[in-house]
């Protein structure tokens, strides 16, 4: 029983070690910009062994050099209550769980792969990116949910959204709002117009995807719809 005991106290310091050491590192980037995240790494990896290259623009940016545009799009287009909530939004998770559940029972009968429907806020998708693998099981997402406690008690709305607007991703190997802005628009992340703003925001769930579909229909009529919401999305 002791030996027992003895691994149970090891795993629990263990997993207190590790997420003080989370902890340490988020309080750095109250000062300190994030060299990468784990989802970039990863990325570039898989690039890397795919094409043989070695694909990774970037670069940071401060805050106040972020078109305002940009900030209302992701706000209305990512999460509407990001400058309101503590890093989870229940209601949102709550709309998300119903939308899956309707759209299993019709999909499920036809025998189609069900779209899951995610209600990460901004502060959750920061803290999967910065630290976490693609994996999906409860361990993982018991792990995010503490991340991003953390990030919102040790960081200002402002400076989570700076740090996502700076490493999100937005193209097979582009990250962060100023090497979208050229990407894309062959301009800085400061002149971005409303448009353009709405444009990147709408690509965020599938930046690859849209990556190669710029100029679809689809995306140029959510981007209306995200201008309209823009209206009511305040940054922090």
């Amino acid at each position: 029983m002791k030996p027992l005991l003895r691994l149970l106290a090891l795993v629990l310091l263990a997993g207190l070690a590790l997420q003080l050491y989370f902890a340490g590192r988020i309080a750095l980037m109250r000062v300190l910009n994030p060299e990468s995240t784990a989802f970039q790494r990863s990325e570039v990896y898989r690039i890397a062994l795919t094409s043989g290259a070695l694909k990774w623009r970037q670069q940071w940016v401060p805050y106040a050099a972020i078109s305002d545009h940009l900030k209302r799009a992701i706000i209305a287009s990512e999460d509407a209550s990001f400058t309101f909530h503590e890093g989870v939004d229940i209601k949102a998770l709550e709309k998300a769980w119903e939308k899956n559940a309707r759209a299993e029972e019709r999909v499920a009968p036809l025998g189609k792969p069900l779209k899951i429907v995610g209600g990460s806020t901004i502060t959750q998708q920061l803290a999967k990116n910065l630290f976490l693998s693609g994996e999906r099981n409860l361990p993982r997402k018991g792990q995010e949910l503490l991340l991003t406690l953390m990030l919102e008690a040790l960081l200002s709305k402002q400076r989570i959204l700076e740090i996502y607007l700076n490493n999100v991703e937005w193209g097979d190997g582009v990250f962060g709002a100023e090497a979208a802005a050229r990407h894309f628009f062959r301009k800085p992340a400061s002149q971005l117009s409303a448009n353009e703003a709405a444009r990147l925001a709408v690509m965020l769930p599938r930046p690859k995807y849209f990556e190669t579909r710029a100029q679809s229909a689809y995306l140029a009529a959510r981007a209306r719809v995200i201008m309209v919401r823009m209206a009511g999305a305040e940054p922090p």
